[in-house]
């Protein structure tokens, strides 16, 4: 795998899925919107790896080398 993700954006990815903890455990996801946790999972995983899987199928690269 070659890291696709740029130091901002992974930045950001980590923030939106902190955020999503945060609000679960806060109690202001109420019944199906806790789906969200799965998302802030991956969110995580792919800043710590720094690769998406949905921007190689995109083309995307924000990855400055």
């Amino acid at each position: 795998m070659q890291v696709n993700e740029g130091m901002i954006d992974r930045l950001m990815r980590v923030v939106v899925a902190i955020i999503i903890v945060v609000a679960f455990l806060a109690g202001k996801l109420p019944g199906y919107w806790a789906l969200l946790l799965v998302f802030s999972g991956s969110f995580f995983m792919s800043a710590f790896i720094g690769y998406c899987p949905l921007y190689t199928l995109l083309g995307i690269n924000t990855c400055k080398k």
